[in-house]
């Protein structure tokens, strides 16, 4: 829309369009280099980065890996990330993201968020202790092959979820820097001017519709589109009939209105999957497939054996394990679920699970034979979890979901993520058009933009991208 005659409600240097953890970090950036910021969202501050467990994806050496005795450096991490975010990672970013780490830990840190300096050395999606520091993976075939193994996934100093700390330590630097936010508003359009460039929005905020003029630039942080059924369709079916990891507001608006003004998507099929699985059962036992077929070693990245399961495998997939791998995870580890079957022989589990016939004996007699030996030769499992499984054996449905509470069995499918394609930007955040020419006066950070990943995820990527190059892109559009 032209601003021919148009009336401003609202004038700033810097407009920012949703306060989850890229547009806070934007705005704060955007704030201390100067300018003047107005930050909108559509609910209040937070957004699926409040939600989130609150791990960022750092190393490099930070303080904390020092603290814990463990060396890191950037070249181990991008050697790492380049493989577990692939294929096709944007490697531009990803280089200056492993760069920066270090630098980054220390600014979050001055935001007063702090890490406990101990590792919490389990496979889980989220440790139930307070340890600072947890595997993602970086100790699992065929990262070992690539890189040192060096736990990198850092997590704020606070019990289970982290991402509401993360978010409130944001939100309040945001405004110590001036910042002024604006909650329930919904940004309905942008405003360009007679050369096309962006230079406010449009919103409504109870019931009023109002113009935001931006002197400099407008940041789009609004996240993904995981919450649109019809993007999703078109654009992520491995997600179409699963449930969303979000706030459930993540509806993919900040992308239709990058795509609006010009700007080109990327990586749009990409998706982060998590399977209902509990890794410190899986670890000690396998996986199998709707055909009783092992197909990963357990020990990688839970959203790793996520995307084998859900992309690759005939569903539905179960968790084997016997007695003893069982009674190993303390109960509050097990996040409340409970075997869909146990029984003391494998054909018992295969006839209670409509599994073909000895299909779970030969996998299982391959793994024991392996297991005895200290070697995974299929899948190169690390030996410190290799047993022969005995009976009595509990196989764990994953279509029951997690019930940490003890409600009772979830039901769906087991299935849940969001979504890792959006925008195309430059490091800084630029939102780019087809030909790579810059849409003037836009910005974008998070999941409203595709950002360092490729095909593959790993956790704390999604905080640790959208708060970096949130960072970027405020203070680009404060200079712009």
């Amino acid at each position: 829309m032209s601003t021919t005659d148009v009336l401003t409600d609202v004038l700033t240097d810097v407009l920012v369009v949703g306060v989850g953890c890229a547009g806070a970090s934007a705005a704060i950036e955007a704030a201390r280099a100067g300018a003047s910021v107005v930050a909108l969202d559509r609910a209040a501050p937070g957004g699926s980065s409040a939600v989130s467990g609150g791990e960022l994806y750092l190393g490099g050496g930070t303080a904390l890996q020092r603290a814990c005795g463990l060396e890191d450096d950037p070249d181990q991490m991008y050697a790492y990330l380049h493989e577990a975010l692939g294929p096709h990672p944007d490697e531009e970013k990803l280089r200056l993201y492993c760069d920066g780490s270090v630098e980054h830990y220390d600014w979050l840190c001055g935001l007063g968020i702090g890490f406990n300096p101990s590792l919490y050395d389990g496979v889980s999606w989220l440790p139930p202790t307070a340890d600072g520091l947890m595997w993602l993976g970086e100790n699992a075939w065929p990262f070992t092959e690539l890189a040192r193994p060096v736990p990198r996934g850092h997590r704020p100093a606070t019990d289970g979820y982290g991402g509401w700390l993360l978010m409130d330590r944001l939100t309040t630097a945001a405004r110590e820097a001036g910042v002024d936010i604006h909650p329930d508003t919904r940004v309905t359009g942008l405003l360009r001017d007679d050369d096309g460039r962006v230079v406010g929005v449009r919103a409504r905020r109870f019931g009023e519709d109002l113009t935001y003029r931006a002197r400099r630039g407008v940041v789009l942080a609004t996240g993904g589109f995981a919450d649109d059924p019809a993007m999703v369709a078109d654009h992520a079916p491995a997600l179409v009939g699963h449930s969303t990891v979000s706030d459930g507001g993540d509806d993919g608006s900040g992308i239709r209105l990058g795509v609006e003004a010009g700007g080109s998507v990327r990586r749009m099929a990409a998706t982060q999957i998590a399977l209902s699985v509990v890794p410190a059962l899986a670890v000690r036992g396998m996986l199998v497939d709707g055909l009783g077929q092992r197909f990963v070693n357990e020990d990688v990245y839970p959203g790793r054996f996520s995307q084998a399961a859900v992309l690759h495998r005939p569903g539905p997939w179960f968790t084997l394990v016997d007695e003893s791998g069982w009674e190993d995870v303390p109960e509050r580890e097990r996040w409340g679920v409970r075997p869909a079957v146990v029984a003391e022989t494998l054909a018992e589990v295969e006839t209670e699970l409509g599994l073909p016939a000895r299909s779970l004996e030969d996998t299982v007699a391959r793994y024991n034979r392996d297991a005895a030996a200290g070697e995974d030769t299929l899948f190169h499992k690390d030996p410190r979890w290799l047993r022969p499984l005995e009976p009595p054996y509990a196989a764990v449905d994953a279509r029951r979901g997690f019930d940490p509470e003890g409600t009772g069995p979830r039901g769906g499918t087991g299935v849940s993520g969001f979504t890792l394609g959006g925008l195309r930007t430059s490091v800084d955040g630029e939102v780019l058009d087809a030909a790579g020419a810059v849409v003037p006066g836009l910005f974008a950070a998070g999941r409203v933009t595709s950002g360092i990943h490729g095909a593959g995820y790993v956790s704390g990527t999604s905080l640790g991208d959208g708060t970096f190059f949130g960072r970027r892109a405020g203070r680009a559009a404060a200079h712009s």
